[in-house]
């Protein structure tokens, strides 16, 4: 699926008149606490930083007694993220913001795509996934160029009021390089800094990351409707 470089972001307006009347901007500007609808440390972490500057105490799954994996059944990373915030706010009661990322290869058909986390099996390890990724690209002679992607949706009580998409383009590495980072971090070489992501410090990826632009967007619109 084509997606523009810059994030996208999307708010229904109607959803929020609807169940938020007039104080629309209230609830979402007086956010205290939110949930990051995530187990994974590292997805955590980013969304830790990302977020201090707002002033609101960042919350993981399992700081709320969530301990088991969310089965997602959504065919893109948008509806996986809608699925997760959803399903979160009405079982906490609290805001949350659900995330679904991951990495699109073009010359494997946009794989791993949704299926990144789970990509050499359910049990399998960051490096299992990474292996896999570079023994199927070497099978190719095409292009390595690929594509992060990450999909956010802020609910409340089971309602999405708003949603957002970063993307950031970069190339296949031949083989895993640093030691920061998660996921497929050591193999995405990102050409505007001439590194991986793994190679990159905390805020230097902050500043580029799929992630980063995706909550960037989310924030700007929520200053957008506060104004």
């Amino acid at each position: 699926m084509t997606r523009p470089f810059a994030a996208r972001l999307f708010v229904d307006s109607w959803v929020l008149f609807r169940h938020l009347g007039q104080s629309k901007a209230a609830s979402l500007m007086n956010i205290s606490q939110l949930v990051i609808a995530t187990r994974n440390t590292g997805k955590l972490r980013e969304f830790c930083q990302l977020l201090a500057h707002t002033g609101w105490k960042i919350l993981g799954l399992e700081d709320v007694g969530i301990g088991e994996d969310f089965e997602e059944t959504g065919s893109s990373f948008l509806e996986n993220a809608r699925l997760k915030a959803r399903n979160y706010s009405l079982r906490t009661g609290l805001p949350v913001l659900g995330d679904d990322s991951g990495l699109e290869v073009s010359a494997l058909g946009g794989r791993p795509g949704i299926h990144s986390a789970r990509y050499a099996g359910p049990h399998a390890t960051d490096l299992d996934r990474v292996r896999k990724l570079l023994a199927e690209l070497d099978e190719t002679e095409a292009n390595r160029q690929a594509h992060f992607v990450c999909a956010l949706a802020l609910a409340r009580r089971g309602v999405v009021l708003l949603e957002a998409e970063g993307e950031c383009r970069g190339i296949i590495a031949q083989r895993p390089r640093g030691d920061r980072g998660f996921g497929y971090d050591p193999i995405f070489f990102f050409p505007e800094l001439g590194r991986t992501y793994a190679e990159l410090a905390e805020e230097e990826k902050n500043r580029v990351s799929h992630r980063a632009r995706a909550v960037e967007s989310l924030l700007a619109r929520i200053a957008d409707i506060g104004a």
